[in-house]
């Protein structure tokens, strides 16, 4: 039986993947890899078929018994490790080493313009390795509403972003999860492609805030600051340098692109149209209504 290490398998992706991968009618063959596993057991209670293993990518000492036994890795990288070179290249090594060949990496929609982006790096890095691959690139997540910028809308009612007036194709994690759970599981029908999956709908923050305006009781605004401006804010709130980096490549450069392409992928893979912004927001009204 192949078995499919999952790496951030307690994130939102993670999480989605392995309730997706459980309803294929292929065998159970998930192995999630995880720092905490007593943890993990109790969030994924319903998945009696799951397995776990000690995985950390800070720490070199897991690779080699996360992959015994592994034939394809799900592969994303952790919205707080952005130093490549220090996180991923030992662990691609050891992919390789293991004799592992093949990888499904979460990367991002215009990965090809951005190349100061980490996602490049490690796309090269596969590569490089001769590893066989899917590269899953999609476009702006929706649950960043009710991740990443949540603690701005929830606390100040208000998104705080140097994105101007920058339109982003706007995709749910859910649909990204689904896609990801038929291309592991179709690793060889779809070997060595890049699959983008995206939403139908490209809006500017100014837009998605006035959607979400028109379902929830407390309205928010979007306020638009200068990428230093907004480099001080995050760093007063206490993340990461490399977090904001991250989040200031991914919400400024837009400015200077082209209007996102949207993908037929989804629709093509699943048969049915991604969901929509006005769905989601209203799916999460609670989260963003706080």
């Amino acid at each position: 039986m192949s078995k499919i290490l999952i790496t951030g398998a307690t994130g939102n992706i993670g999480f989605e993947l392995i309730g997706f991968l459980s309803k294929l009618e292929s065998p159970k063959n998930s192995v999630a890899g995880v720092r905490d596993i007593d943890r993990a057991k109790a969030k994924f209670h319903k998945y009696s078929d799951l397995e776990y293993t000690h995985f950390d990518f800070t720490n070199p000492e897991t690779f080699d018994n996360a992959l015994n036994g592994i034939e394809k890795v799900f592969l994303l990288r952790p919205p707080n490790i952005a130093n490549v070179d220090k996180y991923f290249k030992p662990f691609i090594t050891k992919i390789k080493e293991n004799k592992v060949n093949k990888i499904v990496f979460l990367s991002v929609q215009g990965v090809e313009k951005s190349k100061v982006i980490p996602h490049h790096k490690i796309e090269q890095l596969i590569i490089n390795n001769k590893l066989d691959y899917v590269f899953i690139r999609p476009s702006y997540f929706m649950q960043n509403l009710t991740t990443t910028l949540l603690p701005d809308i929830q606390n100040n009612r208000e998104i705080i972003l140097p994105s101007g007036n920058a339109k982003f194709n706007w995709v749910d994690i859910k649909n990204i999860a689904e896609a990801t759970a038929i291309l592991l599981n179709q690793f060889d029908h779809y070997k060595n492609q890049i699959v983008e999956i995206t939403g139908l709908e490209n809006k500017s923050f100014e837009s998605v805030t006035s959607i979400i305006n028109s379902i929830v009781t407390h309205p928010i605004k979007y306020r638009n600051v200068s990428p230093f401006h907004f480099y001080r804010i995050k760093k007063q709130q206490g993340l990461p340098r490399g977090m904001i980096i991250v989040m200031l490549l991914l919400h400024y450069l837009p400015r200077f692109q082209k209007e996102p392409k949207i993908s037929s992928s989804y629709k093509k893979l699943t048969g049915k149209n991604p969901t929509d912004l006005k769905t989601f927001v209203e799916r999460e009204k609670v989260l963003l209504d706080k």
